[in-house]
């Protein structure tokens, strides 16, 4: 008798879907890949030609076009579908638009019999991860957004080419909103071990303006690239299969997502961007970092701003 396999369902392959799925099949990720999109010329399409791929791929993998029954035997339900953000638009301003579309996407996966893991990548993401968990009824565990996973990657990317270090042995997290609201725990930030206070004093005609530039470089990274090419999608597609990786393989893994709080950060009953161990049952725990008076503060304006967009959702 052959064994239980691994499956991951995508719902939305468009440009960040289709990236994800393509760095999935690169990786040798899961032994079982299903595409569902209401595009479905364009599904099948994009299953034929990522099969057409898998002699190069480091192990094997089924991959094909299916539908919304797929999702009962799914370990993990990635949600990349939805309204874009557009040129001048904020992930804020997609909220109508992408609720409603969650609605119906949430309700069909749940109607299969689904019974694993949501991970929700489309903007904006904090709002639509609490939508997913308020319209499956899974518990807040089984439900994570992709939060500032990109943003932190995007930090340590920037700080690692300032300092001229491996951006993989700088530790430094953006946390809060998926968005505007965002902020850098510079109180924590470090590159092996040494606060980048330290590093700063060696670093040839240093000025705070720098790191000040940088942090907003990468809060307005996604407008910069959204103005040069229309949308992002490939940073988010490493950093979606990255947590992929981390549940199916049960890696107790610090990852900066959208988890709920509950009396975290001085906060309840939202999801935003936070460092979270996440294993096999999804969010093990949120990992509460101490935050200065001003970071505090910072996060509690972001929550405050997520909070206020929810109850014109919810209202209580």
């Amino acid at each position: 008798m052959i064994g239980r396999v691994n499956r991951v369902a995508l719902i939305g392959t468009g440009a960040v879907g289709s990236s994800y799925a393509f760095a999935m099949l690169n990786q040798g990720v899961v032994e079982e890949f299903v595409l569902i999109d209401l595009n479905k010329e364009k599904s099948e399409g994009d299953a034929m030609d990522l099969n057409h791929g898998l002699p190069f791929a480091p192990s094997a993998t089924k991959i094909w076009f299916g539908d919304y029954a797929d999702c009962k035997d799914a370990d993990i339900v990635v949600i990349c579908a939805g309204a874009n953000q557009k040129p001048g638009e904020t992930r804020l301003d997609l909220v109508g638009k992408n609720t409603a579309i969650f609605k119906g996407i949430v309700e069909q996966v749940m109607g299969s019999g689904f019974d694993g893991i949501f991970v929700v990548a489309t903007n904006p993401v904090d709002i639509l991860t609490y939508v997913t968990w308020k319209f499956s009824g899974l518990p807040k565990e089984r439900i994570i957004g992709s939060g500032t996973i990109l943003d932190t990657a995007r930090f340590r990317y920037l700080l690692g080419d300032y300092f001229a270090v491996d951006p993989r042995n700088v530790h430094a997290y953006i946390i809060g909103e998926h968005g505007d609201t965002e902020l850098p725990v510079w109180s924590q930030a470090d590159i092996a071990g040494l606060p980048i206070s330290d590093w700063t004093k060696n670093k040839p005609n240093f000025q705070q303006e720098d790191l000040d530039t940088l942090f907003l470089n990468v809060r307005d990274a996604a407008y910069q690239i959204i103005q040069r090419k229309g949308a992002t999608f490939y940073g988010i597609a490493m950093g979606l299969v990255r947590l992929t990786k981390a549940i199916l393989q049960n890696e107790n893994s610090v990852l900066t997502v959208s988890a709920y709080l509950e009396n975290k950060y001085g906060q309840d009953d939202v999801f935003i961007g936070v460092p979270a161990v996440v294993n096999r049952n999804g969010i093990r725990e949120v990992v509460e970092i101490t935050l200065s008076k001003e970071e505090q503060e910072k996060f509690s304006h972001s929550s405050s701003v997520l909070k206020n967009l929810l109850g014109t959702i919810f209202p209580k």
